[in-house]
């Protein structure tokens, strides 16, 4: 059998494979300049930076959901004159300055406020670079996550729906019971739109990208079998990101930060389990596994990862946030119109599935209903 290669990119597109905790960036050049996520809030001044080297500056960033590795250069960038898009339900909820906005407080990963200027709603189409894009909504992962499709070249960028090597995490105690069936339905929309290329937000881009939704399918299949499955997968996959952003935990301080926090406690009402139990086992299950290493005193993540500055860990949660200003929906650039514009929808990646017309969970509870 040849080895498989990794399917090409247009000229107008860069792509910055970014080890965790910041999610991959896509830069898409043209008249309108845009950037597909903005990383982690400890290295926006890295993002800011290499959107200088490679655009000199961009007008957009689009979010595909917003988890804090995938917006915390939002604010710098927002400051340097960029707009910031999202989907719809979270653009409302950020303007709303939410207290559970980005599930910043909920999670414990600080967020840098920003504004959302541009939302994007399933089916419409925004121009980013020179290239049409259709946004396609793809719940599950968070209740506003989005994907972008450009039909032309046969490319989708689908945030952390799937990658290479796994599926998005679930949060079944504030998204409910079927935020797992969702996030599966999800799946099966994108497959139907038979990609070229898959531009994930974590890990590389797949060279065989049947393969990787097939992959991505039987996995989301088992934790929508397997609900405790599901909660322990993502109980495991925050807890290892919050090792990431704090250069480890203390091993005797371990347990009581669990204990602190909301979604522990909602993974263990959902396991039926203590918080105290859920908290020593997870730390036990993940050492075993090699996940979480014991060095120099302290619980490390394995994966590899950027470390990140203390003091950058320091911004207020949402519920602080001043308040959002007025709405900007861009200037026009060499007779371009401002961003976006409806698309009635058609074909495989518009108009079906959940996502379409079907009322949604609000994405911005921060904690579940006890």
């Amino acid at each position: 059998m040849s080895p498989q290669h990794t399917p090409s990119l247009p000229s107008w597109m860069t792509w910055w494979q970014r080890p965790f905790p910041d999610a991959n960036t896509l830069l898409l050049q043209g008249r309108r300049p845009a950037l597909v996520d903005s990383g982690f809030v400890g290295h926006a001044e890295e993002t800011a930076a290499w959107v200088r080297a490679h655009a000199h500056a961009i007008d957009l960033v689009v979010n595909t959901h917003w988890h804090s590795d995938h917006v915390g250069g939002n604010a710098l960038l927002q400051a340097q004159g960029a707009a910031v898009a999202a989907g719809a339900p979270e653009a409302e909820a950020v303007s709303r300055r939410d207290p559970g906005c980005c599930a910043a407080e909920y999670l414990d990963q600080p967020v840098a406020p920003y504004t959302v200027d541009v939302p994007l709603d399933d089916g419409q189409v925004v121009q980013l670079g020179d290239a049409d894009w259709k946004v396609v909504r793809t719940p599950g992962h968070t209740p506003g996550h989005i994907a972008l499709w450009q039909p032309e070249e046969r490319l989708l960028v689908v945030g952390d729906t799937l990658s290479d090597y796994d599926v998005g995490w679930v949060n079944l105690a504030l998204d409910g019971i079927d935020a797992a069936t969702t996030a599966l339905a999800s799946l099966k929309r994108m497959a139907d739109l038979d990609p070229r290329v898959i531009l994930p937000s974590h890990g590389p881009i797949p060279a065989d990208p049947g393969a990787a939704v097939a992959a991505a399918l039987r996995r989301a299949q088992r934790l929508v079998d397997d609900p405790h499955g599901a909660v322990w997968y993502g109980a495991r996959r925050i807890f290892a990101f919050a090792l990431m952003i704090r250069g480890g935990i203390a091993a005797g301080e371990a347990e009581s930060y669990l204990h602190a926090r909301a979604w522990l406690t909602d993974a263990a009402r959902l396991l039926d389990v203590t918080p105290e139990e859920l908290a020593a086992e997870l730390i036990t299950t993940m050492l075993h596994s090699g996940t979480v290493v014991l060095r120099d005193g302290r619980l490390h993540a394995a994966a590899d990862h950027t470390p990140v500055a203390a003091e950058a860990l320091r911004v207020p949660f949402p519920q602080t946030w001043p308040a959002a200003g007025p709405r900007s929906q861009g200037s026009s650039r060499d007779g371009v119109p401002p961003y976006g514009h409806s698309s009635s929808p058609s074909g495989p990646g518009a108009g079906s599935g959940p996502q379409s017309g079907s009322p949604q969970k609000d994405p911005c509870r921060p904690t579940s209903e006890k």
